[in-house]
């Protein structure tokens, strides 16, 4: 029996974000198509190179993406909506391409081609991660066709170099179950994206590809009847077209799917062993022996080291009776590249962690063990105990205070001190906000002078009172320009944060902070998640300062701006020894710190962001009501403490929030801004059942476009709000923050928002 070791996927953006730093150039007109696709070419053999040198015996092709893996499969298939040229569309044309990525304001080329003016395509994230992708959309009428070629190209690139690899595709039920119909159920199609799917598998046959990885995350997830019917009638025709499919199943448990994935006729299967591990047992009873299985026994989500010995002890008997695959749980895209690159971590906290470089390195020791012995390598082996063992012990784990500050809560801690129609009508006498209030959401760009500050002050080259009055100074400018614009409740516009969670994470205790972790987000947004490893305090007031230097600056009001402990704890790398709710509420109590420090210093308004509260999740149903307790929980822990005159905001974008509307309004928030605008107001029909208690801002323009909607576009947008909600609920917003557009695009945007909430203002004057 033969142990191997394969991946499911490597980071794309590169060690050092090449790959965002090219696309941003191309976007920005600064470098040439061929320019970027060198850069996209080198990026993909080095990985290759890398991935082979540190032993891994199955490589995987096209899981490298200029943007976004399931909008290339969206795009091979021409699901091409009409306003982006439809079936006259080019697949090879990057323009339109990035234009269902990002929108487009131009105004197309000569001959109708290119679009003009465009939205992009809907966004939202990739099941419970904070990888983001662009939902495939198929219109009525709509044919499809394989028209691009890419997982093929990919393939024969690598074969090219040397490199045998195993080609990745995202599989046809899951693409079909993430695609939103226009006037078309998508799984009226499903015969004719199969006959695509048997095309290309013949051809990579024909190129010499001997396996396909074939991706169906969505068996994780509670599957429908015709769902099931689909995938049995999927893989009938699928397994004999062309090279063997092993079939990928991650971020969960196959759980009442393991009978229809076990039948399926199929050559492997890759299963999660992080995030479900008592599954392996039932699939190995389940799935005829002749059928390979890939084991994904170290965290491709997470960045902590694997426990060998208790893998190798768990293994050991089953690698004794049939040949295996060892991989991560999934895609290494969502950790960052390579702990090497980290020269300024704390050394103690360095050696407890693995990013995607260093799970190879451990899938390579796991695989020698078990064909050889471990008498073949006793002094790695040691390492990867002593580390473990130095986590466990480590005294910087545990807060004896924080412990006794938890046990110490009371149900009167989450809770308001009058209803939300009560705190209403004292919000407005103290706020004096007009109908249809205008807001954004927080941020205002972090321009390359804003950047460049800041990293002069990291290095020293400015010093911290230099560094000081740049910020004071961006700081009054954006306050002086809201004023000027006309915007009611203002915000100070975080020049000094780097990053939502970051710059909390870095004020509090129990945190660890990296240099090169980057992990992609979307397109060309990359983030540094914080490294949360130990109990979580506040010692000092946060953001007070910012505040109350902006709130001196103007007679409107300023909203105090924090990040919430639900979106803190999902949009880190939590530690993984105790419960997440337990380390929720450890946050929840250092932001509850800050918000009554805040209302202490004259804050009226408060906005607490969860934009990560839908995201985590979890994808069976059956445990849906357990997280939104805690989650809900902690936010109402984190808010509950404030008077009736502070009204609370919070903010949550691109994810479905329709089946939770219920606990999102138990949260008990004032206002609530969502991101509404790539899906035309379609999140707000939910509203129709749901009578929502409090006030709601739907995101009037998607900022992730480079697109300026004018007023009459926002005033239709509000208008279908008030198809399902009341004009007194009604505040109007962007859909997000504004940290990474340009002034440019940001201040007539605007200026056409606040233009907008006028127009609504005087119409229902008119109708009053």
């Amino acid at each position: 029996m033969t142990v191997t070791v394969a991946t499911l996927g490597f980071p794309r953006i590169g060690p050092r974000r090449e790959l965002k730093f090219a696309l941003e150039k191309f976007w920005a007109g600064t470098m040439t198509r061929m320019e970027l696709e060198k850069t996209a070419a080198d990026l993909r053999r080095a990985n290759w190179a890398r991935q082979d040198e540190l032993g891994a015996d199955w490589l995987p092709s096209n899981d490298f993406s200029l943007y976004d893996h399931v909008l290339d499969t969206s795009v091979m298939l021409g699901a091409i909506p009409a306003r982006y040229g439809g079936e006259r569309m080019d697949p090879a044309d990057l323009e339109t391409y990035f234009a269902m990525a990002r929108g487009a304001a131009g105004t197309g080329d000569c001959c109708g081609n290119a679009p003009a003016n465009v939205t992009a395509g809907e966004m939202t994230k990739w099941f419970d991660t904070n990888y983001h992708f662009i939902v495939p959309e198929i219109e009525s009428g709509c044919t499809l066709r394989l028209g691009h070629f890419k997982p093929l190209e990919e393939y024969r690139e690598a074969r090219a170099q040397g490199f045998e690899t195993r080609p990745v595709l995202l599989g046809p039920i899951t693409w079909l179950s993430l695609a939103k119909g226009r006037g078309v159920d998508p799984f009226d199609l499903l015969d004719d994206v199969l006959g695509h799917y048997a095309t290309l598998l013949r051809l990579f046959a024909q190129a010499g590809a001997a396996w396909v990885q074939i991706d169906e995350p969505i068996l994780a997830t509670d599957l429908s009847e015709r769902q099931r019917r689909a995938f049995t009638r999927a893989y009938a025709k699928l397994a004999g077209a062309g090279p063997k499919l092993m079939l990928t199943t991650y971020f969960g448990g196959l759980g009442d799917n393991l009978g229809l994935t076990a039948s399926l006729p199929v050559a492997g299967l890759h299963i999660d062993l992080v995030r479900a591990p008592d599954q392996l047992g039932a699939v190995v009873e389940s799935v005829p022996e002749d059928r390979l299985l890939s084991l994904g026994v170290v965290d491709g989500r997470n960045v902590w080291r694997t426990d060998i010995a208790s893998l190798i002890d768990r293994l050991a008997p089953l690698a004794a009776e049939r040949d295996l695959v060892l991989a991560p749980s999934c895609s290494l895209l969502h950790v960052p590249v390579d702990l090497a690159l980290e020269t300024r971590l704390d050394e103690e906290v360095r050696q407890w962690l693995a990013f995607a470089v260093q799970k190879i390195e451990e899938l390579d020791l796991l695989k020698r063990v078990l064909n050889h012995g471990r008498e073949v390598v006793p002094e790695e082996l040691e390492v990867a105990e002593k580390a473990l063992a130095s986590r466990h012990l480590s005294a910087r784990i545990h807060d004896p205070a924080v412990g006794v500050r938890v046990a110490g809560l009371t149900p009167a801690m989450r809770e308001r001190g009058a209803s939300y129609v009560e705190r209403a009508r004292v919000q407005a006498d103290v706020l004096a906000l007009p109908a249809f209030p205008t807001t954004t959401i927080g941020s205002f760009p972090q321009t390359r002078e804003v950047r460049k500050a800041r990293a002069e002050y990291k290095r020293g080259a400015m010093d911290e009172a230099a560094y000081g009055a740049f910020l004071r100074a961006e700081t009054e400018r954006a306050i002086r320009w809201q004023e000027e614009v006309g915007l009611d409740l203002l915000v100070h516009g975080e020049f000094e944060r780097n990053d939502m969670v970051q710059y909390f994470g870095e004020k509090l205790a129990g945190f660890a902070f990296t240099v090169s972790g980057w992990v992609q987000s979307y397109g060309s947004r990359c983030v540094r998640p914080p490294i949360l490893y130990g109990d979580v305090s506040r010692s000092a007031p946060m953001t007070v300062d910012w505040w109350r230097y902006a709130q001196d600056l103007t007679d409107k009001p300023v909203k105090g701006m924090l990040t919430g402990p639900v979106t803190i704890l999902n949009w880190s790398f939590v530690r993984d020894d105790q419960p997440r709710d337990e380390t929720c509420r450890q946050i929840a109590l250092a932001i509850r710190d800050e918000v009554l420090d805040l209302e202490g210093a004259g804050c009226k308004a408060i906005q607490i962001d969860e934009a990560a509260l839908r995201e985590g999740l979890p994808l069976r149903r059956r445990d849906w009501q357990s997280y939104l307790d805690w989650a809900v929980d902690c936010f109402r822990l984190a808010a509950a403490g404030v008077g009736n005159g502070t009204q609370i905001h919070t903010h949550m974008c691109y994810s479905e929030f329709n089946d939770i509307l219920p606990s999102i309004g138990k949260m008990d928030a004032d206002v609530i801004s969502i991101e509404t605008a790539r899906s035309q107001m379609e999140l707000l029909e939910a509203f129709a059942q749901y009578r929502y208690p409090g006030a709601i801002g739907p995101g009037v323009y998607d900022i992730h476009s480079a697109r300026v909607p004018d007023e009459d576009e926002m005033v239709a947008l509000m208008r279908l709000a008030q198809t399902h909600l009341r004009p007194e609920q009604l505040w109007v917003n962007p859909d997000c923050g504004l940290k990474t557009r340009a002034w440019k695009e940001v201040k007539p945007a605007i200026a056409s928002m606040v233009g907008a909430a006028r127009k609504l203002r005087s119409k229902a004057q008119v109708g009053a």
